[in-house]
């Protein structure tokens, strides 16, 4: 993956972080909830990009 794609990862895994910030805050669980899912998403691609270059 390039350079876009480590970028795009990190600020969702950010975004992710600031919504369940927010969530836990204004006790809104489901926007908690949907910042621990960006963050996962963020997660299992960062790792999948790990797997890939280790085979390059």
């Amino acid at each position: 993956m390039g350079l876009d794609d480590k970028i795009k990862n990190a600020a969702q895994d950010i975004a992710g972080k600031a919504k369940e910030a927010v969530g836990e805050h204004q006790n809104d669980q489901s926007l908690k909830a949907e910042g621990e899912k960006d963050q996962t998403s963020a997660s299992a691609k960062k790792a999948g990009e790990n797997v890939k270059d280790i085979f390059k």
